[in-house]
């Protein structure tokens, strides 16, 4: 049995803060800025980052430098770890404390509807739709566009799907943004810092979230194959997370 002597795991100690409870809430559906999560939390810039600072160093939250403006970065929840951290966590209490890693896939009779968003259409937004798609098998209705397609899709993701996931997306064309107006959505994704300042108003109904992920095309390697693989898995992850959200809400009702 423990000790009143023995301390919290870490990840008890990092959560347990109000404040850095909100702040992983927050992040925990969408990445952020610094200054919106200022806006939504109400707190003080200065304190908000002392608190961003403190989840990094736990190694639960990372930060990338947006690709619209050098000058901001973009903080992710890393929900792995995180999962990883409470499994720790309950072992550390008591060893019949286990979580269940299903995964709820939702349900056919009411499906959510998804749009992916980059620039290109061409990578980041296609294995997204991808993925999503493999993950439901069907259960969500899933499209991706781009707010400046490319004349095809890029060959590397074709091909990183196609070797680590078993998915064939060689047949698909990038599409543009213009050809899904009118359309609703429950959920709009941008994966690309710049046409997330760009992506239209599809109505009320629509979850608006943001993925930080950088293009793969533009790592400046000579071979961009690896840079592709990665992504490709981070986005994969991302869409295994997204997973528990659309079980869990239900899709409004278009308007007739």
């Amino acid at each position: 049995m423990g000790t009143p002597s023995q301390t919290a795991p870490p990840f008890v100690r990092l959560a347990g803060h109000p404040l850095r409870w909100l702040l992983m809430a927050e992040l925990a559906h969408s990445d952020l800025r610094v200054r919106e999560l200022v806006t939504r939390l109400d707190q003080p810039q200065n304190l908000i980052s002392y608190h961003l600072r403190l989840l990094r160093d736990g190694g639960l939250v990372t930060a990338r430098r947006s690709s619209f403006d050098g000058r901001d970065s973009y903080y992710h929840l890393d929900l792995d770890r995180c999962a990883h951290a409470l499994a720790d966590t309950g072992s550390a209490l008591h060893p019949a404390l286990r979580l269940d890693n299903t995964t709820p896939v939702p349900p056919a009779r009411a499906r959510r509807t998804v749009l992916f968003v980059c620039t290109g259409n061409s990578a980041r937004s296609p294995i997204a739709e991808a993925q999503l798609r493999r993950h439901t098998d069907g259960h969500v209705r899933v499209v991706s566009a781009g707010s400046r397609p490319k004349p095809q899709i890029h060959p590397q993701a074709v091909r990183a799907l196609r070797d680590r996931f078993g998915v064939d997306i060689e047949g698909q064309q990038p599409r543009h943004l213009d050809t899904l107006a009118g359309h609703r959505f429950d959920y709009v994704i941008t994966l690309c810092d710049k046409a997330r300042e760009v992506c239209p108003d599809f109505g009320d109904r629509a979850g608006r979230l943001h993925w930080s992920v950088p293009d793969p095309a533009t790592t400046g390697d000579q071979d961009s194959y690896p840079a592709f693989v990665r992504i490709a898995a981070d986005i994969d992850t991302r869409v295994r997370h997204l997973l528990p959200v659309l079980a869990s809400t239900e899709p409004e009702e278009a308007p007739s």
